[in-house]
């Protein structure tokens, strides 16, 4: 079992920036495929960003350029950075853990981009 905590939502305005970071339980954490997904209200919860084990990054394309991602094997945490936030990232994010069958959770943390 995994457990994952996000951290680092809340309220920005257009054009700002949020740094998200997933903390997670695994021993193993470095043999996980992390992502970041977000759900916006009445829509389905889309891929924002993912890096597999060994370093490879793919992001959806309503974020390239603008948002990176980063594992930290040593600490277990992966990142998602966010700059030139858009008022249509609003949404509730999560983090994501995959290795082979197993698939994990978190619970989510609230971006809301505003003025």
């Amino acid at each position: 079992q995994v457990q994952l905590v996000e951290s680092g939502g809340g309220l920005v305005q257009p054009g700002g920036s949020l740094r998200l970071s997933c903390q997670g339980s695994a021993s193993i954490f470095s043999v996980y495929t992390m992502g970041w997904y977000r759900q916006a209200p009445a829509k389905q919860r889309e891929l924002v960003a993912v890096v597999t084990a060994g370093g490879s990054t793919n992001f959806a394309d309503s974020v390239k350029g603008r948002f990176t991602i980063s594992r930290d094997n040593a600490k277990n945490a992966v990142h998602l950075q966010m700059n030139s936030l858009k008022p249509e990232d609003t949404a509730v994010y999560y983090c994501n853990a995959r290795y082979r069958s197993s698939e994990f959770w978190g619970r989510g943390t609230q971006v809301t981009v505003s003025s």
